[in-house]
């Protein structure tokens, strides 16, 4: 087993079972988002996609010019992803501080990161991975379910809390981010500027937390 094979195995991270390269149904509401915080893209833009998944991500990415390389710990993913996008490089291995020397790539002007961080038993290991992989003052994208007062309250009363936290749901949700706690893992490992929107349904009610935090520097 080599070195990154090792650190993907030693976080017990289950597989998430990708079977196609098809869109997810929270891409079609956090696109948009994603391109006004990155503030467009342009032509050779270096972008990292944590968590690539099925990689229909970094196909979107390419296709607006950038160039792009994905990373998953779900050998299932990668193995789709690579089969539907054989033009985009991806690796099975989870982001850490090592993630450029793992890769052999330089700091990049992008990392996006997206519906990942609620899976995660150790989201300090990502976002200061993130923050390694980035140039300075380059921006993390990231996003997220959203959770906040109104929603958490409407859940509850329509009881839904159940199917809404799924326990059963092997390699599902096990970490639940408002705006507030979302900012202040950023901040702790050394975000900053951070902004953010929601994306999809309404406001309050949005499906998901869209949040840019940039690595501090020139």
């Amino acid at each position: 087993m080599n070195e990154v094979a090792e650190k993907t195995a030693a976080h017990n991270i289950p597989d998430y079972g990708f079977g196609d390269s098809a869109i997810r149904h929270h891409m079609a509401y956090i696109l948009d988002p994603i391109e006004r915080l990155a503030g467009g893209f342009r032509e050779g833009m270096r972008v990292l996609d944590v968590g690539s998944g099925n990689g229909f991500l970094a196909s979107w990415l390419k296709s607006k010019g950038c160039s792009v390389i994905g990373i998953d710990p779900s050998a299932s993913g990668v193995k789709v992803a690579s089969e539907a996008h054989p033009d985009i490089r991806f690796v099975e291995m989870p982001v850490s501080v090592d993630v450029l020397s793992d890769l052999g790539e330089e700091p990049f002007d992008l990392v996006v990161s997206t519906e990942v961080v609620e899976h995660l038993y150790s989201p300090r290991d990502w976002a200061t991975g993130c923050l390694h992989a980035l140039k300075p003052g380059a921006p993390l994208i990231c996003t997220t379910p959203y959770h906040g007062y109104l929603k958490n309250l409407v859940i509850a009363a329509s009881n839904k809390f159940d199917h809404h936290v799924n326990p059963l749901w092997d390699g599902g949700h096990i970490k639940f981010w408002s705006v507030k706690t979302l900012r202040k893992l950023l901040e702790e490992c050394g975000f900053s500027g951070v902004r953010w929107t929601g994306a999809g349904r309404y406001p309050y009610m949005w499906k998901s937390l869209v949040m840019r935090a940039d690595r501090p520097g020139a």
